[in-house]
């Protein structure tokens, strides 16, 4: 039976609540911000986080060494992606005369009354989820983003034995038994129901690439509530906090899981480029096989289930009307939203060419949200898997060793490889390289037909001085092509083009992109 300990007189989280809430305590003014396990207060650049003395069926903390253990947890798990963020663990001790103090992480014994996160303090518009809502979402903060998650699920989240179906069937059916315990005036029975049939008919499909990746230790400890409101921008950088730290077991999953959370969030949102650059930014920084992709509209779907059911339980515990109407139609939303995830679409293929500078890379970034199931093709680029397969960052300038015909020869075959394997799993792909010969284009056909799915070449074209000056301004790009490397590749003919679409790219990324929609 779930329980939550009220605060009374008698009770020593009260005093301590009290304590923490006293500007007289920290010599500032306090912001207290309660949630269902804890009371967060903001003073200055600090924040101090108490543990509620609360027992659900998924949480414990109703003992003073429960709150204790989790708040080492919580210090040491969200330390792998904020240690910046998160300090220490103090106790909140009385003294002598009965007043309360901070005291020492070594301290213990009957003096200590409770113990508080410590962590340094950020503003709310430096969420993701505020700068998402606001519009100041950039790029190339995304980028960097699928960066950091990328290096913590390889380098920091330790993998578990796991056969990779059992678990995900779990949360699947705690999803469905959620939504039911909210009633039947929120959430559609029906629409539960239907959402639970088709996700067990989606898991039957993936159940063997969910095997095969437990097996090969992609089920991990990750953060386990990966959305945009537990992440903050910190020096610079997207940083990930307040993981799951008070029950392993929803912290431990396939990483593609942990990462669909921020996924779902931005596409939900409406931001659907960013949740396609986030999606292919991260596959290009892992060493991950190639039919991953196919199991982002279950992990997604999961993902919007979740929220559902979370939004639907806070509509009826609110007291404000509006809000929980409010509330209601945003859980009805993400209900919508998960079964729509699970909408089939045909996989096909789409090639952008053209020389540096035509704007390959900024047309397939366009394209690839409406390509396939959301969220949306997996865009692979020459000049990424250049880097990728010399052990080099995107953006490491490469020798010119690395562009010998030999080694062009090994990322072609190695791009025809990839975009079969994530075919053949049912995902579509978008390619973005020069594809300059006509032996090149004539085996992007042969792979089409080969996997039996549609193809489209698009081949852009644009006048020099708009290559060059594109070519000039680049900042920060896979791309390492100078204007020298240009007007050799203008010497090229690429030959007949009568089986690609070719669109001028010397107008705008939107026109350019309204032009390529037309031709395909």
């Amino acid at each position: 039976m779930d329980t939550c300990k009220a605060e009374s007189p008698r009770d020593p989280q009260a005093r301590v609540l009290a304590f923490l809430a006293d500007p007289a305590t920290h010599g500032e003014p306090v912001e207290r911000v309660d949630t269902h396990g804890a009371s967060v207060f903001l003073v200055s650049d600090r924040a101090y986080k108490l543990k509620r003395a609360v027992r659900f069926s998924y949480l414990d903390f109703s003992s003073l060494d429960k709150r204790h253990a989790v708040c080492l947890r919580e210090l040491e798990l969200n330390r792998r992606t904020a240690p910046g963020l998160y300090l220490d663990v103090l106790p909140i001790v009385e003294r002598a005369d009965a007043s309360l103090a901070f005291g020492t992480a070594s301290q213990s014994g009957p003096e200590v009354l409770d113990w508080v996160v410590v962590m340094r303090r950020f503003q709310d518009r430096d969420l993701l989820a505020t700068m998402a809502r606001e519009g100041r979402l950039k790029p190339l903060m995304v980028r960097d983003l699928a960066d950091t998650i990328a290096h913590f699920h390889q380098h920091d989240a330790h993998s578990v034995q796991d056969d990779g179906v059992t678990r995900v069937r779990r949360v699947i059916e705690g999803n469905r038994q959620s939504m039911a315990a909210t009633g039947t005036e929120i959430l559609d029975p029906e629409a539960c129901q239907a959402l639970l049939e088709e996700s067990l008919a989606e898991l039957e499909r993936v159940s063997p690439l969910l095997q095969a990746r437990a097996a090969k230790g992609w089920v991990r400890h990750g953060h386990g509530d990966l959305h945009l409101g537990n992440i903050c921008m910190w020096e610079g950088r997207p940083t990930p906090f307040d993981c799951l730290e008070f029950n392993d077991e929803f912290a431990i999953s396939d990483v593609l899981y942990d990462l669909a959370f921020a996924v779902m969030d931005l596409w939900h949102r409406g931001h659907h480029d960013l949740a396609s650059l986030l999606t292919n930014r991260y596959l290009d920084r892992v060493d991950m096989e190639a039919d991953a992709p196919a199991l982002f509209p279950l992990f997604l779907s999961m993902r919007a289930a979740v929220r559902a059911h979370v939004l639907a339980t806070q509509a009826t515990q609110t007291r404000d009307e509006e809000r929980g109407l409010a509330l209601q139609q945003e859980a009805r939303s993400y209900l919508e939203a998960a079964r729509d995830f699970l909408i089939p679409s045909p996989a096909r293929l789409v090639t952008v060419g053209g020389f540096s500078g035509t704007g390959k890379s900024t047309l397939a970034a366009h394209l690839a949200p409406e390509l396939g199931t959301v969220p949306g093709a997996r865009w692979l680029r020459t000049d990424v898997l250049r880097k990728k397969l010399a052990g080099a960052a995107p953006e490491t300038r490469l020798p010119e060793t690395a562009y010998s015909r030999a080694n062009s020869d090994a990322v072609y075959v190695r791009l025809l490889t990839l975009a079969e394997q994530t075919l053949q799993a049912g995902s579509s792909v978008i390619l973005d390289g020069v594809f300059a010969r006509a032996s090149e284009r004539q085996a992007l056909a042969e792979l089409a037909d080969k996997v039996g799915v549609p193809f489209d070449g698009l081949w852009l074209e644009a006048p020099r001085e708009v290559l060059r000056h594109r070519i000039e301004g680049r900042v920060n790009d896979a791309s390492d092509a100078d204007v020298e490397v240009l007007d050799r590749q203008l010497q090229m003919d690429p030959g007949d083009l009568t089986d690609w679409h070719c669109v001028r790219a010397e107008g705008s990324p939107q026109d350019v992109a309204d032009s390529a929609r037309r031709a395909l």
